[in-house]
């Protein structure tokens, strides 16, 4: 027998969801077209700039939701540690572009773009999981994807990071380079925190 709901749940958080994942299924493509070239594309980074203002106001969205909703469909603190992560992972996104403008790279070094790749792989994993969401089901085959993902985005990380070190000798170019990458692996480690929080979700509501 179906439960009858005098105050109706709020489904639209989970559409709110889909569409920030979208977005950063967005700015990880543009962040690959920033660097697919030598020098870099420079000025992706005022698109990427405005897709981070776009997941903020759609972060910001939700939680203004989340105070006025009385019944929600799922765990209040799980909306917004959701909304939160999706945020952080746009934001570091963001900064990666940002930091390559800032630093005027002219050469992609190796191990960079196939980084870029894992990011774009992992949003997209992301995309197809949030889409399951309100079901709950067919979701673990995504979250298992993207922390396949985070592993071998630490692993080329780690490469990166010692032929950083073993080739460059100028100082200065060696830090620009040791930020960048750092963010483009802290990246994928945003990424693995929203599949870890979806994962919890499912165990909690089936």
């Amino acid at each position: 027998m179906a439960r009858f709901r005098l105050i109706p749940r709020e489904e639209k958080f989970y559409a709110d969801f889909i569409a920030i994942t979208d977005e950063l299924k967005v700015g990880a493509r543009m962040l690959e077209e920033m660097l697919s070239s030598d020098p870099p594309i420079w000025d992706k980074a005022e698109e990427i700039k405005e897709l981070e203002h776009k997941c903020d106001f759609l972060a910001h969205a939700i939680y203004q939701r989340l105070h006025r909703t009385f019944v929600t469909p799922i765990d209040r603190e799980d909306i917004h540690s959701l909304a939160r992560s999706l945020d952080d992972v746009m934001d570091s996104i963001d900064a990666t572009a940002g930091y390559i403008r800032t630093y005027r790279i002219e050469k992609v070094r190796p191990g960079v773009r196939e980084l870029v790749h894992i990011i774009g792989d992992a949003t997209s994993s992301l995309c197809l999981a949030m889409q399951r969401l309100e079901s709950r089901k067919d979701m673990a085959g995504h979250l298992v994807e993207v922390n396949r993902l985070e592993n071998e985005a630490d692993r080329l990380h780690q490469q990166a990071i010692k032929e950083l070190f073993e080739d460059e000798k100028d100082p200065i170019t060696l830090i620009k380079w040791k930020e960048i990458l750092d963010y483009l692996e802290d990246t994928t480690d945003r990424c693995e925190d929203v599949a870890d929080l979806l994962e919890g979700v499912v165990l909690k509501h089936g």
